[in-house]
């Protein structure tokens, strides 16, 4: 089938939605708002959202597995739609990249997310695009710094600010803009673009 596979990393439920590791959903729900597509209960531990931009067909997935077991429902949803690695974005959360800060990147490491470790360790491949998303928090004058252990799991699933949400919408709308960049004119222009 081919195409371009868009992955929100997130956990699924109300008590999650505005949490700060649920940002790779919120990307996905602008994406999905963009197309102007409902997410559907898929053949799998997902939702899924299915479009075509400039004759390409886009899939974009919100598993429903919680963040640390994600790469369960990507495996499946790929061998479903029969996507390559290199079709595949995921868009996730990063407590070491202040808020409204993006990188986007072809490969790498886990970076210490339980969410994009359990897609590599699925895919057996740390080669595709992944586009991560800052939460933590700038603090004047200082360099935001990630929590460590515990208090990080706290941090991550803890609601945003209020001061922070412009940021956050900003980010959220560059980030789909990104993801559009990537579908139409491949990963190398859009981090030439975006980072």
């Amino acid at each position: 089938m081919g195409g371009k596979m868009i992955v929100g990393l997130g956990n699924i439920g109300r008590d999650y939605g505005t949490t700060r590791h649920n940002v790779g959903f919120m990307v996905a729900d602008e994406i999905a708002l963009r197309f102007k597509k409902k997410f559907t209960p898929g053949k799998g531990e997902y939702y899924a959202a299915e479009a075509s931009l400039a004759g390409e067909k886009v899939v974009v997935l919100k598993p429903t597995t919680f963040v640390n077991n994600s790469g369960i429902a990507v495996k499946a949803a790929m061998e479903k739609y029969e996507m390559a690695v290199d079709d595949l974005l995921v868009v996730c959360d990063d407590f070491n990249l202040p808020i409204g800060r993006l990188r986007l990147r072809k490969s790498g490491s886990d970076g210490g997310h339980n969410g994009l470790y359990s897609v590599i360790y699925q895919l057996n491949n740390d080669c595709f695009p992944r586009l991560r998303c800052g939460i933590a928090q700038a603090v004047p004058g200082s360099v935001a710094s990630p929590p460590r252990g515990e208090v990080k799991a706290d941090f991550v699933l803890s609601t945003f600010e209020a001061d922070e949400i412009p940021a956050v919408e900003k980010m959220i709308r560059t980030a789909a803009d990104a993801t559009f960049s990537f579908i139409t004119e491949g990963i190398e222009n859009a981090m030439n673009k975006f980072n």
